[in-house]
């Protein structure tokens, strides 16, 4: 175990600044919903609190944008879903705000494009949304894009390395095994071969070989422990060994060997069991137990390779620990 945050929180978010240390943001707790934010420094091992957001959220989303500042959009404060977006300044560890989205929405997908501006799609505000809108942040104004095909929210995005975005799976009234693509020089959504399974909640993680491994999740409740793999040189979706535990709400991380660790999330209750899937031989391996466990966290990986693991909840309520693990 290491230093706790000042907040117990969860469905919050976790970015890795340019300069190695962590910016926790917002989340929810029995207190309610959270504005605060904290900084953990990994040369210490201990967290400070920093400027607090001017919009208390959970379920936003989060992108360290070219310059170092970090984008925050969206979220919800238990009656309100939010259009509103504001900008961490890590010299100052103030929040400034931006300009507003054009439709409120939480539990979207954030991806960041490789021309530095960062698109926004799907999500809920009381309706299911197909919309899409991109963010600059050389003028700091939002822009309406094409429509995904089908709307959809809990879904994931995924950066490929030719530049186009994946959308995966989600929730509309059922859950989907829909899958798209965005072509971000046409701003245009294209849909594509559909995965195996229907679920949402999962993750969707990009290996070194180009694939983008898909876990977990779940099905009209059932917890899913199947995988699997995307190829974008084929556009095929192929099955690869099922996690030795089914969960939701849990992470994925790609650690500097190009193994992806999952720790946590929800399967009856929550767990603490992690493992690693190596895509070279296809296979999972339990590799223990975290000291808690939890849902609705976050792993980030730093600088030095090390994956910090940070709040979300379990039986006993809101957590404020955090814990590293190091492969």
């Amino acid at each position: 175990m290491m230093g706790n945050m000042n907040y117990a929180r969860a469905y919050h978010t976790a970015s890795v600044l340019a300069n190695g240390k962590v910016l926790v943001a917002g989340g929810q707790n029995s207190g309610g919903i959270l504005s605060s934010a904290e900084l953990y420094d990994p040369s210490t091992g201990m967290w400070s609190i920093t400027g607090s957001m001017n919009y208390a959220r959970y379920y936003h989303t989060t992108s360290v944008l070219t310059n170092g500042t970090v984008l925050v959009a969206g979220g919800y404060d238990s009656s309100s879903s939010w259009n509103s977006a504001e900008l961490y300044n890590p010299s100052t560890g103030v929040w400034t705000m931006t300009s507003s989205m054009n439709y409120t929405r939480y539990q979207h997908s954030m991806t960041t494009l490789t021309n530095g501006k960062v698109l926004v799609a799907g999500g809920w505000n009381g309706n299911y949304l197909n919309s899409a809108e991109v963010y600059n942040p050389s003028t700091g104004t939002w822009t309406t894009t094409g429509n995904m095909n089908s709307k959809r929210h809990l879904h994931a995005g995924s950066i490929l390395k030719n530049g186009t975005v994946l959308v995966t799976a989600g929730y509309y009234g059922a859950t989907l095994n829909r899958t798209e693509l965005y072509n971000p020089s046409a701003g245009v959504w294209t849909t594509i071969s559909s995965t195996n399974y229907p679920r949402d909640e999962h993750t969707a993680s990009v290996l070194t070989n180009e694939k983008v491994l898909v876990v977990g999740g779940q099905n009209s409740g059932s917890r899913l422990n199947s995988a699997e793999l995307y190829d974008p040189s084929t556009g095929v979706w192929t099955i690869t060994a099922s996690m030795n535990y089914a969960r939701y709400r849990h992470t994925a991380s790609i650690l500097t060997n190009g193994t992806v660790l999952v720790t946590g999330g929800w399967y009856a209750s929550p767990l603490n069991i992690a493992e690693v899937y190596n895509p070279l031989a296809g296979v999972w391996t339990i590799i223990g137990n975290m000291t808690s466990s939890r849902y609705a966290h976050t792993a980030s990986v730093l600088a030095n390779g090390k994956v910090l693991v940070v709040g979300g909840r379990n039986t006993g309520g809101y957590l404020n620990s955090s814990e590293m693990y190091q492969s």
